[in-house]
C-alpha cells in the first residue's frame, strides 16, 4: 500500500487544498506524482484534519460488477474500488477536484468547474483570461493548447480540464488550476491538432493503453497518416488493418505542465488569473451555431444549463447519441444539478464585472456531412472575436439565441471558408431550435419546483423569440 499526501493548487494559495489517499497502485502513486504537487509541499499546506480530503483506492479484482466509486462529501471522504482508470483512480482529479470540490465550492461560495483556462495575447501584448466547459473529447485540450494561425496573436496555456474559481475582494473572478500535469485523451493527438502537445509528451510521460511500434514507440489513431507496420495494439496483441482500434479509443498520455511550450509564466500564480470570458463547448453536428454570445450573466447560465452533447469514447454510452451534460458537469457535480444552477446564480450577484459568457460548437456539419468550420489552430480567430467583444470593439447581430458575429466580424483573413459556409454554421434554425427547446423542457421538469426560476424564464424568452 502506499499513502500519498497532495496538494491541489499552487503551493502558497488560499485557493489550494490538501487530499491525502490510499492506494495499492503503482501506476497510481507515479501518475499522482505528475498530476498533483506530492509529499512535502502538501505536508505544509495541512493545517488541521479539517482541512483534508481523504481517499482509498484499490485495484481489487478489476471486475466491472464488483466496482464502486463512491463519494461522502459531509466526510470528504472518497472511495474507489475496482478501477485503475485514471478519472476512477487518481482521486486528486475528478473526485476530490470537481465532485467532493464542487460541493465544497458550493458551502464556500466558489466555483470549482470542468474547464480549461486559457490567456489570448493580442498583438499589443494584451493577455484577456478566459475559461471553457467542454465534455470529454470535445476539443479542450486542444484549445488550451492551441497555436495561433494570426499573426501577433498567442495563446497561453494555464490549465486544460479543471478550474477553480473564486470572487476576490474586488468582485474580481479569479481562476487557479489545481492539477499539475495533463491527463490527455491520445487518439487524433498530432502535429496538427495540437503540436504543443506532442512536444510535450516527447519524454517523461506515461502512455497508457496506446499501440506501440516494434521500437517500442508509443502509437494511436490519428498520430500518423499511416499506421507503421508491425504494431502491438493496446493489449498486447499483434495487430493488422482491419482488426480495430489499434490504440484504446480512450487511450491516455499523463505528463508534467510544465513541459507544455504555450504554459503560461504565470500558470502557478497563488492568486490566479483574472477570467473575464466563460466559453461553454459542446459537440454538436446541427442546431447550435459555431459562436454566439449570451445577453447576459443569468442568460449564459442558462445557456450552460442547456448543453448537450454527441457522445464519444471518453463518455459511457453509444458514439453520437445525443446526451444532456449541463456546463459539461452532469459527471462531475457532487450535488443536485438545478442547486447547482442556483449557485451560479448566486456567485454571479457577487461579481463587479460578471464575465461575458460564449456558447461554441466546433462540429456543426453540412448537408454532407462535412464540418462547416476547420477547427484546430483555426479557433483563435474566434478567441479574437471574443476578445474584441470583451473590449467593446467587435461587431455582433442579435439572434433568438444570443449574439452571433456581424458579417465580417470574424477574421477569416487566409482562410479557405466561403462566406455561405461561414453563414451555415452561424446559422439558428427556428423550427429546430424550438424542437430542441421542448426537449430542454423535459430536462428541466425532472428538477421540479429546485429548478431556479430565472433559468425556467430564460427558456420561455428564448421560445417566445423564435416564435415572434
Amino acid at each position: 500500500m502506499y499513502v500519498i499526501p497532495y496538494l491541489m493548487g499552487p503551493a502558497g494559495s488560499s485557493m489550494s487544498r490538501v487530499g491525502l489517499m490510499v492506494t495499492d497502485s503503482a501506476y497510481v502513486v507515479a501518475s499522482m506524482h505528475i498530476m498533483t504537487r506530492v509529499g512535502p509541499v502538501a505536508l505544509q499546506h495541512m493545517r488541521s484534519e479539517d482541512d483534508l480530503v481523504f481517499g482509498l483506492h484499490s485495484l481489487g479484482d478489476l471486475s466491472p460488477d464488483r466496482r464502486l466509486i463512491l463519494h461522502f462529501p459531509e466526510e470528504k471522504l472518497i472511495w474507489s474500488v475496482g478501477s485503475g482508470y485514471g478519472g476512477n483512480a487518481l482521486l486528486g482529479k475528478k473526485c476530490h477536484s470537481l465532485r467532493i470540490g464542487s460541493w465544497q465550492a458550493r458551502r464556500e461560495g466558489w466555483l470549482a468547474e470542468h474547464m480549461l483556462i486559457i490567456g489570448v495575447e493580442d498583438p499589443e501584448g494584451r493577455v484577456t483570461y478566459l475559461a471553457a466547459a467542454m465534455p470529454s473529447a470535445s476539443g479542450k485540450t486542444n484549445l488550451a493548447m492551441v497555436e495561433s494561425r494570426l499573426p501577433g496573436w498567442r495563446v497561453w496555456t494555464v490549465g486544460d480540464d479543471i478550474a477553480w474559481m473564486h470572487v476576490d475582494a474586488s468582485g474580481q473572478l479569479r481562476a487557479t488550476n489545481p492539477e499539475r500535469g495533463f491527463f490527455g485523451v491520445a487518439p487524433n493527438t498530432s502535429p496538427k491538432t495540437n503540436a504543443n502537445a506532442i512536444t510535450m509528451v516527447r519524454s517523461n510521460t506515461i502512455f497508457t493503453n496506446v499501440a506501440l511500434t516494434p521500437s517500442r514507440e508509443p502509437w494511436w489513431e490519428g498520430l500518423t497518416a499511416e499506421p507503421p507496420a508491425g504494431l502491438m495494439d493496446w493489449q498486447g496483441r499483434p495487430w493488422q488493418p482491419g482488426s480495430g482500434p489499434a490504440a484504446h479509443p480512450n487511450s491516455r498520455f499523463t505528463v508534467l505542465a510544465q513541459q507544455c511550450p504555450s504554459m503560461a509564466p504565470n500558470w502557478e500564480d497563488p492568486q490566479g488569473v483574472p477570467i473575464s470570458g466563460l466559453i461553454f463547448g459542446s459537440r454538436r453536428s446541427q442546431v447550435i451555431p459555431l459562436v454566439f454570445e449570451a445577453f447576459d450573466w443569468t442568460h449564459g447560465v442558462f445557456l450552460g444549463s442547456a448543453m448537450s452533447t454527441e457522445t464519444t469514447a471518453a463518455i459511457t454510452g453509444k458514439v453520437g447519441v445525443v446526451r444532456r451534460d449541463p456546463m459539461a458537469m452532469l459527471p462531475f457535480c457532487g450535488y443536485n444539478m438545478a442547486d447547482y444552477f442556483a449557485h451560479w446564480l448566486a456567485v454571479g450577484r457577487r461579481l463587479a464585472r460578471p464575465p461575458r459568457i460564449f456558447r461554441v460548437n466546433w462540429f456543426r456539419r453540412d448537408g454532407d456531412g462535412r464540418f462547416l468550420w476547420p477547427g484546430y489552430s483555426e479557433n483563435v480567430r474566434i478567441l479574437k472575436w471574443m476578445v474584441e467583444r470583451i473590449r467593446g470593439a467587435a461587431r455582433a447581430e442579435e439572434t433568438p439565441v444570443g449574439w452571433i458575429p456581424a458579417p465580417g466580424a470574424l477574421d477569416t483573413s487566409g482562410l479557405d471558408v466561403t462566406p455561405e459556409r461561414l453563414r451555415q454554421a452561424l446559422h439558428c434554425d427556428a423550427q429546430e431550435w424550438l424542437a430542441a427547446l421542448d426537449d430542454l423542457g423535459e430536462f428541466y421538469r425532472q428538477f421540479g419546483p429546485r429548478l431556479p426560476a430565472p433559468i425556467a424564464q430564460a427558456l420561455a424568452e428564448t421560445q417566445r423569440r423564435f416564435r415572434a
